[in-house]
């Protein structure tokens, strides 16, 4: 085995490498930017070598920089993680020219799987159920609406490289072709380096299956089940989960034993990914092929209880696979949700800066690959992703109940996160019940009509929170009122009962506390017996104990508001006592704040274009600027219609939420 390999990578996967090598006694080198050096991969590394500047292309994407660290630091192989050069075949091939092992499949079959034209018909050739489609790289916006006419729309426009959805655009109608094709063309410029766009029907509504593969250097090939990535948003996976709702033995069998046929016929070695969309009638097609460990791997390991980065490290090493088809054993139920730097209440923009307090759950089902720490800087030029959570449960049910009170304990401040939005998608009766969809997140989360109204009986319990720990921070403060004399031997006695008014939005609930064995809470004439843990009013993180049933909260405190968020939920409650309330309808509200006549930058990023001049008349709703941020494209809409008076930013420049983009004549 090797005794000492570079991981081109950063965040939390090189942690999650880091830890199997530490297991295996193999030392690891890391790789940073200058910006990273307080990282926690580069801190849990035995060395770390910095290769440059901020931005990829200075450092993570730096391929001759990379593999000089490797031959300086004295490793024998690298492994690439994944994102940046994990699927570069160039890399690949340069890893293997300069003595070194590459922590994954040939430069040739990376090449051959990273090309989706090739990819569509490599795996016609093996047999595999492809989506309609043309296989060949679209040469002119004629021959793609000659194309588009002859699969018939929707279409999906595709780029031939890369993935992670970059690039690709849904076309409904023929006057929708030629913009989507040259968004889809410069977007994949920017991001892979190669324009080929190809296209196929796009299918509605579809489910996306992946299987995973492990094949050696030996001619075997394995697969380990599937996994459902169903849950995306921009084509990015929030929510991963294996096994599938929808798969039986016999579809299962089918599709895993075409995944590894496809394999076979690529000459592939080491971890993949075979991905397939399933249709609403139950017949599937192939996608693509990962050709790198996937994000979600840690699913197939909770379920298999295999180390997928061990097994990349014994076969990279020559070994034989350990396992055969036969022997690979599937137990219980394993979810996993991403957390990403991003304002899920901004329309998802990213968030970045400095993580100011960090606090993961906890449990022996509970797994967390993290890659930040309190401390850390989320920087601006990297992907959002922050940490995954894992949960395990003998059934579907409880690794989803151990999922939401995982996410329920998991406390970041300092940047924003999408923890309740994962949380909420768990808890929506649609993913309880195993319709999912890629659409899930438009159809149930985002459009209006579709959106469910907290229920009741959890917002009860967050007012039961809100409540408990306004009514213990007050005895707290009353304490603390008393004389020296009247203090000193302890806490005043607590009172034996108070009443309160919890308001929050426009559900009002009327809460008595009273001392029992704890507390003994009365709201919406039901009772609950309530216990915490001592000094729980000062905490952010508040664990309580209701009716017998463990829940965790994160709180917030302004004097008598206090923001609870659980289950996917977050609300403001306002506390009061009988007398306050009385009085409250008279408090001054605040008053909303007037449309003004600039354009505001609604996230940290680079400006890559500026769509309109000094002159130009413009309309709510048209793009003006388009932003990068976290390896993303959005574009900033004009909030009104007016003439564009000046413009404050060029392209290159770096701006800062709220920053002034535009000043218009209103």
């Amino acid at each position: 085995m090797f005794s000492k390999i570079l991981i081109a990578n950063r965040g939390e996967i090189t942690v999650r490498i880091i830890r199997t090598c530490r297991r295996l006694g193999i030392r690891t080198v890391a790789v940073y930017s200058t910006p990273d050096f307080r990282s926690l991969h580069v801190l849990q590394a035995d060395e770390a070598v910095e290769l440059g500047g901020a931005r990829p292309t200075d450092s993570y994407l730096n391929k001759e920089k990379i593999i000089q660290a490797a031959l300086d630091t004295g490793c024998q192989a690298i492994h690439p993680g994944y994102g940046f050069l994990s699927e570069n075949a160039e890399f690949a091939a340069m890893v293997v020219a300069a003595g070194l092992t590459f922590i994954g499949p040939p430069a040739a079959v990376i090449a051959t799987l990273g090309d989706k034209i090739a990819a569509k018909k490599l795996a016609v050739g093996a047999g595999v159920p492809t989506v309609p489609g043309h296989l060949q790289a679209i040469a002119s916006e004629a021959e793609a609406a000659a194309i588009a006419k002859e699969v018939g729309y929707p279409v999906l426009l595709k780029p031939a490289a890369g993935g992670g959805g970059k690039g690709m655009r849904i076309v409904d109608a023929p006057e929708q072709l030629a913009a989507a094709l040259k968004a889809c063309q410069a977007e994949t410029r920017k991001a892979f380096g190669d324009d080929s766009i190809f296209i196929e029907r796009y299918i509605r509504t579809p489910r996306h299956i992946e299987i995973q593969i492990m094949a050696d250097a030996h001619g075997h090939v394995v697969h380990l089940g599937e996994r459902e990535c169903s849950i995306q948003r921009r084509y990015q996976k929030i929510i991963e989960e294996s096994p599938s709702t929808v798969l039986d033995a016999a579809l299962r069998e089918r599709m895993g034993s075409l995944a590894c046929e496809l394999a076979r016929q690529a000459g592939y070695v080491n971890a993949g990914t075979v991905e397939f969309i399933l249709a609403p009638d139950r017949q599937f097609y192939f996608l693509e092929m990962n050709t790198r460990l996937q994000v979600e791997h840690p699913v197939t390991e909770k379920v298999t209880g295999l180390d997928l980065v061990e097994l990349q490290l014994r076969i990279a090493d020559g070994e034989v696979l350990p396992i055969t088809q036969k022997t690979v054993r599937f137990n219980g139920w394993a979810i996993e949700a991403r957390i990403c730097a991003e304002d899920t209440a901004k329309g998802f923009v990213p968030s970045v800066g400095l993580i100011t307090r960090y606090a993961e759950p906890r449990g022996s089902q509970v797994r967390v690959d993290s890659g930040v720490a309190a401390g850390s800087t989320v920087h601006l030029f990297y992907d959002s992703m922050l940490a995954k959570v894992i949960t395990w449960g003998q059934n579907r049910e409880e690794a989803r109940r151990n999922m939401v009170e995982a996410l329920n304990g998991y406390h970041v401040e300092g940047i924003h996160t999408n923890v309740d939005f994962a949380n909420h998608i768990i808890n929506h009766p649609a993913f309880i019940e195993g319709r999912l969809s890629t659409n899930f997140i438009a159809d149930h989360l985002l459009n209006p009509e579709a959106v469910l109204a907290p229920p009741r009986d959890r917002l009860r319990l967050m007012a039961i929170a809100a409540t408990l720990i306004y009514h213990l921070r007050d005895d707290l403060a009353r304490h603390s009122l008393l004389p020296l004399k009247a203090r000193v031997g302890g806490m005043e006695s607590p009172r034996e009962s108070s009443a309160y008014i919890s308001k929050s939005n426009g559900d009002i609930f009327k809460v008595e506390i009273a001392i029992h064995q704890g507390f003994r809470v009365k709201i919406d004439e039901k009772i609950f017996d309530v216990t915490t843990p001592p000094m729980e009013y000062y905490r952010r993180r508040l664990k309580l104990t209701i009716n017998g049933r463990v829940h965790f909260f994160r709180l917030y405190y302004s004097g008598n508001f206090i923001q609870v968020a659980f289950c996917g939920i977050e609300r403001v409650f306002e506390i009061y006592n009988p007398r306050e309330w009385a009085l409250a309808e008279f408090m001054p509200k605040p008053s909303p704040k007037a449309a003004d006549n600039l354009l505001k930058c609604p996230m940290p990023g680079l400006v890559v274009e500026i769509k309109a001049k000094p002159g130009d008349r413009v309309y709510k709703g048209q793009e003006l600027i388009t932003l990068e941020s976290m390896k993303m494209e959005t574009a900033v809409a004009s909030p009104v219609d007016a003439e564009v008076a000046s413009v404050a930013v060029g392209p290159g420049d770096t701006v800062d939420t709220g920053t002034t983009l535009m000043v218009f004549k209103v």
